[in-house]
């Protein structure tokens, strides 16, 4: 046999992951066959209410998952400060909501850039673990929140908040600054040279420091805009709940942001991904949660077959982007 033929012939491992990845994407079909099926023996679901309850939900998973999305395609890997920072601006607009509701919505914004700036700076010009980095900026986060509340719920002094839970068309106003968010973010990504900067730095970061990318500038800026979406997130969150804890939403908001950002097709070691993309795997997500929760599941089972679901689509994308590349 000669060396072209060798060459040419598939290896063991090759073969494996092709037929992995099949598996995979029959997986990926029935899960989607069931989730159809599924759908149609469900009462309700197929409903105009339903859908708008569905769309609904995505608000507060997808702002930070937008955030989220940059932060991967950085080469940053993820942020497990965003959900905190999300409760802890939350905090603050209704602490601040006492100088007005403008101020309050402007100074909470801003507060969330900047502890997404101290965080984009020690990873991208310092090259810190961004894990480590996230980890840390949330629990002093969470600590001098403690600190300054005591640990209690905070109360809004008026009800000057309440026009952003208005319902336009029957979508909360949140749905519409998603919408918003994720066209900046992609107009960014898309048309500047930060955005241009951003994948490059996540295709390779030895290659964006020999080539003298301002690396600290880009961590800061991508941190930055997660850090405003968390803050957005957290404006809604407390005038949707009508105060705010530490106790707000703290759940599982950073994992389903992972979850959605993954599903949408985006690399987590960088380089790959979409905020519109994004915003499909929060669809996804929101879909799938609403159909096990109209099937009265246990709580248990509804973690578990969102799980199930979430494994499969990213296992299945993933895969084939790298059988792609080979």
């Amino acid at each position: 046999m000669t060396e072209a033929a060798i060459r040419s012939k598939p290896s063991e491992g090759t073969k494996g992951r092709r037929w992995t990845l099949k598996l995979l994407q029959l997986s990926g079909i029935l899960a989607l066959l069931l989730i159809v099926v599924g759908a149609a023996a469900t009462p309700g679901f197929f409903t105009i209410a339903n859908f708008q309850a569905v769309l609904a939900s995505t608000t507060f998973v997808g702002l930070v998952a937008v955030g989220m999305t940059l932060i991967m395609i950085s080469g940053a890997f993820v942020s497990m400060s965003l959900a905190t920072t999300a409760t802890v601006t939350a905090m603050f607009f209704v602490f601040a909501l006492q100088f007005g509701v403008v101020p309050a919505i402007l100074s909470t914004i801003a507060l969330g850039a900047l502890l997404g700036l101290f965080q984009g700076l020690a990873i991208g010009a310092w090259d810190a673990n961004p894990i480590i980095v996230t980890i840390a900026a949330g629990s002093i986060q969470e600590g001098l929140s403690v600190a300054i509340s005591g640990g209690t719920t905070i109360s809004p002094p008026s009800d000057s908040y309440t026009f952003l839970n208005i319902t336009p068309l029957g979508l909360p106003l949140g749905f519409y600054a998603l919408l918003v968010l994720v066209i900046l973010v992609e107009l960014i990504l898309r048309y500047t040279r930060l955005g241009r900067e951003i994948y490059m730095l996540g295709e390779s970061r030895a290659a964006a420091r020999a080539a003298a990318l301002p690396m600290g500038k880009i961590g800061a800026s991508v941190f930055c805009i997660a850090g405003v979406a968390a803050a957005c997130t957290g404006i809604l969150l407390a005038a949707f709940n009508h105060g705010a804890s530490l106790l707000l939403n703290r759940g599982t908001l950073n994992y389903d942001a992972i979850a959605a950002t993954l599903i949408g097709g985006a690399a987590i070691a960088g380089g790959r991904g979409a905020a519109w993309r994004t915003l499909g795997g929060v669809i996804v997500i929101a879909f799938a949660t609403d159909l096990v929760l109209l099937r009265g599941y246990s709580t248990g089972t509804q973690i578990l077959l969102k799980g199930i679901v979430m494994m499969v689509f990213v296992l299945a994308i993933h895969l084939r982007s790298k059988e792609r590349r080979r």
